[in-house]
């Protein structure tokens, strides 16, 4: 059995869960707290990074990047997996378009939106440290920064089947992995914009998406909507 080392609101981890599923591969999760640096996690990734996939012939990829790539290429394990192709399509600009998006999602949307939100509302609710409110002012900024995002996706949902064409891709499971994990935590602002609302519906209705919609954290519940797929 392969192995995911994971943390639940981890985008990058979401993605990867997202992408075995859709390529029909079963896997077991092991969770890690990426933000206390732990040994265990160090030993799988010098980087301290997640996520973490080990293959049951005993490779180890990480990295979200990586590990996509891997699955895209079709490698496994288990030489009669196939994994699904239309992770990244066939053709050379439709490759370099999910590239660009994806790109897009796991640095530009992390940098100025999930990366800031985890640290602002979730990481000290976990720590085991005194919690200390959010920072408005970096709220604010945050809540800025992802309805621009929210936008462009909802520009490129109006205008493409999916986000990078006429087929479902990697670009599409690393941006439901980025909203997903806001959306957790209430902050995406759907009733703006219906063509990215109804995107991420049909996402959410994807049998790959279900494991998402039950986690839950002790410390922080997702509002009632998060889980429904009529939202």
């Amino acid at each position: 059995m392969h192995r995911l080392t994971h943390f639940t609101l981890c985008p990058f981890s979401r993605s990867i869960r997202l992408a075995l599923a859709e390529c029909g591969l079963s896997f077991d999760l092991a969770e890690e707290r990426p933000w206390a640096w732990p040994q265990s996690l160090l030993a799988l990734n010098p980087a301290g990074e997640l996520p973490v996939l080990q293959l049951a012939g005993g490779v180890v990829v990480c990295g979200a990047y990586a590990i996509s790539e891997f699955l895209g290429e079709g490698q496994s394990a288990q030489a009669t997996v196939s994994p699904r192709s239309g992770l990244f399509p066939a053709g050379r600009e439709a490759r370099a378009e999910v590239r660009r998006l994806i790109d897009w999602f796991h640095r530009k949307f992390d940098r100025e939106v999930t990366r800031e939100l985890l640290f602002e509302r979730v990481y000290p609710c976990l720590s085991g440290g005194p919690i200390q409110p959010p920072d408005t002012e970096v709220l604010r900024a945050i809540g800025a920064n992802l309805r621009y995002h929210v936008s462009y996706i909802d520009h490129l949902a109006a205008e493409r089947h999916w986000l990078a064409g006429d087929e479902l891709t990697f670009a599409d499971l690393a941006a439901a992995a980025h909203l997903s994990t806001a959306d957790y935590l209430g902050e995406v602002p759907w009733e703006d914009y219906a063509a990215a609302k109804a995107w991420y519906a049909r996402m959410k209705s994807r049998p790959s998406f279900r494991p998402l919609l039950g986690d839950r954290i002790r410390a922080l519940r997702p509002p009632p909507h998060y889980a429904d797929l009529d939202f």
